[in-house]
């Protein structure tokens, strides 16, 4: 199974050409339609992933927390759900007040937003 993710991950870098970019996202309203199923924790320790939000689309981060919520799936890298509970999710976030502060906790989390 490890094996499977790991070529998954460099086919998907492969197709990216090593440029990966996938911090505009796009909350849609169902899980089926999702890519990743976000849950937002109340403490920063708690979260796989730090997050600000920044208010334009080049200011979006290359998958380090920087996110950039579109106004449309087909602008977005990756189309999310909020979850109503922590083990419904792919990845646990908080969001912080500053952009120096966003960061992945968990790396082995990272590959859920390439």
């Amino acid at each position: 199974m490890k094996i499977f993710k790991i070529i998954t991950l460099l086919f998907a870098l492969t197709l990216h050409g090593g440029n990966v970019s996938a911090q505009k996202v796009y909350s849609v309203d169902a899980d089926y339609k999702a890519d990743v199923k976000v849950y937002v924790v109340d403490a920063g320790y708690k979260a796989d992933l730090l997050v600000y939000k920044v208010n334009a689309d080049y200011k979006a981060g290359k998958n380090d927390g920087k996110w950039f919520f579109t106004d449309a799936d087909y602008k977005a890298d990756k189309k999310i759900y909020f979850v109503d509970a922590g083990y419904k999710a792919d990845i646990k976030i908080y969001f912080v007040d500053s952009d120096y502060k966003a960061k992945w906790n968990k790396s082995d989390k990272k590959h859920t937003m390439y």
